[in-house]
């Protein structure tokens, strides 16, 4: 359901949520658009569904952002538009808890403007950012990117910036920041 009202950010653990990742064809919310988002449904800490798309974002993928996420124009030229793909994503979260890795800095920003644009309004969905709870629950470590976390944890990388398996690395690692969680360990530092 879309309203008016973001969800909050949560610091915990919940055994009940939709991982996402968005790949996109720069990193301004305001004037780049998305190329492929994926999601991972997980009930009782298991993957029970998954989600992806492909989206044609009608303009040209710049080169930089096809090294890094291997999508090409040939690759979303067939795809569908955002309008079709956004509201597949929104009743595939059926108002659950997202988790994401940086989504509070950036692919909420694009759920948030496109969903505006499109349809009127937001989803109101709560959220937790996996780059938070990594900073704070992980302190001994230099860096905090997926691909770190998902190797400190001994989680295959394979396949790291396209969308879907990045939801599947940052799930296990979710599931791995919720044992840390909830043994009740306290971290080193707090915000």
């Amino acid at each position: 359901m879309l309203g008016k009202t973001k969800g909050k950010q949560l610091l915990e653990y919940v055994p009940d949520y939709v991982v996402f990742d968005l790949e996109t064809t720069g990193i301004n919310c305001y004037k780049d658009s998305v190329v492929e988002i994926s999601a991972v449904k997980v009930i009782g800490g298991r993957v029970e569904n998954e989600f992806s798309s492909l989206v044609n974002p009608h303009r040209s993928i710049p080169y930089e952002v096809s090294k890094v996420n291997g999508i090409t124009d040939a690759m979303v030229a067939e795809a569908p538009p955002f309008d079709t793909v956004l509201a597949n994503f929104i009743e595939f979260t059926e108002g659950m808890t997202l988790v994401g890795h940086n989504i509070h800095n950036f692919d909420l920003r694009f759920i948030y403007r496109d969903s505006e644009k499109f349809y009127g309004g937001i989803p109101g969905n709560n959220y937790v950012d996996t780059l938070r709870l990594a900073r704070k629950y992980l302190p001994q470590l230099k860096r905090h990117s997926l691909t770190v976390l998902a190797e400190y944890y001994g989680i295959s990388t394979e396949g790291a910036h396209r969308a879907l398996n990045d939801c599947r690395m940052n799930q296990q690692v979710y599931e791995q920041l919720g044992i840390i969680m909830n043994k009740g360990c306290m971290p080193l530092f707090s915000f």
